[in-house]
């Protein structure tokens, strides 16, 4: 069994306890605490999937731009699974951030609206589930756990409204913990499998046009309808996204496929390839005899 602790905004020292969805958490935080934006200033938040398409939402901007605007990339494991945060100032202040508190919260990612808890997913070795627990972390600059207010962890789940973004999230956190609980046994993804893993976890627009192209239209037996769907419904994507990953990576066969059509398409990336060396063969030997050329003309004018 591996245990898996998914990012708090920010790392700390402290060591969290383990909480079940009953147990009684006593913490508040409002305008009035005097630590308001403390943890927003010192942010280190990991993203997931359904975080980037609600702060798309939010935003307006395409998936390519927000990433390249608000987000860092980084490497999960060992295997380079990539992973993005949210980008910060120099100071380590989450950008979102302003005096009056956090300017997307109502689109705010996972990590914010759990803090100071957070999701503890276990998966035992052979099973495709999770299972859920839950964790507290008390801090000395944070104030809210002297507040007056006390409810369970399911209720201040509710009331953050994180609930969705962990149901929506959790098939991606269930490829994540089979990936790091197989460990070698299913080896390190190609570079290819992991830009896949990129696109289909958090550039949705870049997927659309994959899923949408000429190419994956002739490789798969996918409907009118479901083409349909993902043209506009980023969620439909994202949870089409998380089939064809565990496809991809772990050969879960879910997608039908076309017969013949991967063949097909290895037999004419080979032309493609072979075109493309002759090619670069034939600009080297232009640029050799252009250097031999040089050399020769300047030998006669010493």
């Amino acid at each position: 069994m591996t245990d898996e602790k998914f990012d708090l905004p920010f790392e700390s020292q402290v060591e969290p306890l383990r909480l079940e969805a009953q147990d009684e958490l006593k913490f508040r935080c409002h305008r009035g605490v005097s630590c308001w934006n403390e943890c927003c200033s010192h942010a280190n938040v990991t993203l997931a999937p359904y975080d980037v398409i609600r702060l798309k939402q939010h935003t307006g901007l395409p998936t390519s731009e927000l990433l390249k605007k608000h987000t860092v990339p980084f490497e999960m494991d060992a295997s380079a699974m990539p992973g993005l945060k949210l980008r910060t100032d120099n100071s380590g202040a989450c950008l979102f951030m302003t005096d009056e508190g956090c300017s997307v919260y109502d689109n705010r990612p996972t990590a914010c609206r759990y803090y100071p808890s957070g999701l503890l997913s276990m998966r035992t070795v052979g099973q495709n589930r999770d299972e859920r627990h839950f964790l507290l972390i008390k801090e000395d600059h944070c104030k809210g756990h002297l507040e007056d207010h006390v409810q369970t962890v399911q209720e201040f789940r509710q009331d953050q409204g994180v609930i969705d973004y962990d149901d929506y999230n959790r098939e991606w956190y269930v490829i994540i913990l089979k990936k790091r609980s197989s460990g070698p046994a299913i080896g390190k993804p190609s570079e290819l499998s992991l830009q896949l893993f990129f696109i289909a976890s958090y550039d949705m627009d870049r997927f659309r046009r994959f899923v949408t192209s000429t190419s994956f239209r002739k490789s798969y037996n996918l409907s009118d309808e479901f083409y349909q769907s993902v043209e506009s419904d980023d969620v439909a994507l994202m949870q089409f996204g998380f089939k064809l990953l565990r496809q991809v990576l772990y050969g879960e066969i879910e997608i039908p496929e076309v017969e013949g059509a991967w063949q097909k398409r290895l037999e004419e990336r080979k032309d493609v390839l072979k075109m493309r060396r002759e090619i670069e063969a034939v600009e080297h030997d232009k640029k050799r005899e252009k250097e031999l050329k040089s050399a020769v003309m300047g030998e006669q004018d010493d």
